[in-house]
């Protein structure tokens, strides 16, 4: 049986992860709101097995933070900034499976808190957050069943993957890559055990209550992803390779070559190749799909992981200041450059400078300003028309901000066909009257749907930040076509 070389770095590690937990903590309450969260304010509202594109954890999530800890964009982030923090405490337990010194396993800590796709994530409360999480306590399950050859290691796997799988389906694609690699590489001697089948039942036992509600709903989250894939495919592919890099920080890419040449390389960690094989594939997986490039980015960090060892081996090998200089430097710029596109330091106003690199940026500025312009849009119809009129939200961004900030300016309940909200609510036949509509840009196929519309106000979010509601169109329509009966089916929008 292959063991750990080491003890477990326990209290540099815990440093560090405290440490991004308060950088987090400190930064969670500038800007506003994103947009998916604004989302899944409104989802924890309206708690269920399943959603139109998600599974139902992190809603639930959110609902438990904001519950605790306030609905504001600090509250809803404390489950994040956690779920961040003891990711960074277990890439730094991988890195001792790959038997890495204390001083190996503080650094793979300091890689993982100070790259820009973990410091983004754990900003937000998003399904990437704790998706990143379950990748990475999966990865070292997965990890401990290839060093020791113990099958027990299976349940703990399917307990893990299960659920994962109530957060955020992608976790099939890196077990997937992972069971390709070993039946590639070897060792196969893993999967000839009925534990497999005993994990994998654990798994689906987690699963079920999701997968019923997908069933019963016509699996629509598979109609999300294929638009994701037919609307984004190309760009994701074009942009794969350098998101890789800059999505994570260009700084680590050759601790990460080091790790998958450690892993592949290394006799005594010959078991670990699976490990190395399967970022490669998961690469392939996703190109092939037309996923996210930020799908594969969980592998890296196992990758690095991997490579803090021979990091440390070549700072010690010439005992020299210079290479002591060159890794201080990299992990200093990481550092600052991750922060700077990935977190608030910058003046709302100069938001703009970031959005290129992480349009997430963006996304949390203007909220407030929006629903002000459609107050004051609102206020345009006739008083005594009001109580018959729809307000009608393009997107669900949109809508979730009209939810939360709506009634402090005398607005209505929003409705929108965007993803579940067009489930939770639709307007009576009995509001025939007016409909202001709120969309990003103005479709004449869309607003055929209503009569006499004219444009009455526009979006300005006050800092000229380039996001995706700045310029909206809020468009006063006279009424609807047909009843809101007939009209509901066509208004539906998966993506």
């Amino acid at each position: 049986m292959n063991r750990p070389g080491v003890g477990f770095a326990a209290r540099p590690v815990a440093g560090v992860a405290v440490t991004l937990a308060v950088v987090l903590t400190a930064l969670s309450g500038r800007y506003g709101f994103h947009r998916d969260e604004l989302y899944f304010l409104v989802a924890g509202d309206h708690l269920a097995w399943g959603y139109v594109d998600q599974p139902p954890l992190t809603p639930l999530l959110v609902h438990i933070s904001t519950t605790i800890f306030g609905e504001t964009p600090m509250g809803i982030r404390v489950i994040s900034t956690l779920s961040s923090a003891l990711t960074v405490v277990v890439v730094a337990l991988i890195a001792r499976e790959f038997s890495a010194t204390r001083r190996a396993q503080t650094l793979a800590a300091i890689c993982t808190a100070v790259s820009g796709f973990v410091m983004g994530v754990g900003h937000l409360a998003s399904t990437a957050t704790y998706d990143l999480l379950a990748w990475m306590t999966i990865t070292l399950l997965a990890i401990k069943l290839l060093r020791t050859n113990n099958p027990r290691w299976w349940i703990a796997l399917g307990l893990a993957a299960g659920i994962a799988l109530e957060n955020k389906y992608l976790v099939v694609l890196p077990l997937a890559a992972l069971l390709i690699a070993v039946l590639i590489t070897g060792p196969r001697s893993v999967l000839r055990t009925w534990w497999l089948p005993a994990g994998l039942a654990v798994a689906a036992l987690i699963a079920t209550p999701n997968l019923i509600w997908q069933a019963t709903h016509d699996w629509p989250q598979l109609t999300v992803a294929g638009g994701i894939s037919e609307d984004d495919g190309t760009e994701n592919r074009i942009m794969f390779v350098p998101l890789q890099i800059l999505q994570l920080s260009p700084f680590l890419v050759p601790i990460w070559i080091a790790g998958f040449l450690n892993l592949w390389r290394t006799p005594t960690l010959r078991w670990a190749r699976p490990i190395a094989l399967a970022y490669p594939i998961l690469c392939v997986i996703v190109l092939a799909l037309g996923g996210k490039p930020y799908y594969a980015l969980p592998l890296l960090l196992v990758l690095i992981a991997a490579g803090c060892q021979p990091t440390i081996n070549w700072l010690t090998a010439a005992r020299t200041r210079s290479r002591r200089t060159t890794l201080a430097i990299g992990l200093t710029l990481t550092a600052l450059t991750s922060a700077l596109f990935t977190l608030p330091v910058l003046p709302a106003s100069a938001v703009n400078f970031a959005i290129p690199v992480n349009a997430e940026q963006g996304e949390q500025i203007g909220w407030p300003e929006l629903t002000t312009a459609v107050a004051n849009a609102w206020h345009q119809i006739p008083e005594d028309q009001r109580a018959r009129a729809v307000l009608f939200a393009g997107n669900y961004g949109e809508a979730g901000a009209l939810t939360k900030y709506g009634p402090a300016v005398g607005l209505p309940r929003p409705y929108s066909g965007h993803m579940s909200f067009y489930d939770w609510s639709q307007p009576s036949d009995m509001q025939d009257g007016p409909v202001l509509l709120v969309e990003q840009e103005r479709a004449p196929a869309y607003e055929a749907n209503f009569t006499n519309c004219h444009q009455v106000g526009t979006v300005d979010n006050g800092v000229n930040a380039d996001n995706e509601e700045q310029g909206t169109a809020l468009v006063l329509c006279t009424g609807t076509k047909a009843p809101w009966s007939q009209l509901w089916p066509a208004l539906r929008r998966y993506y």
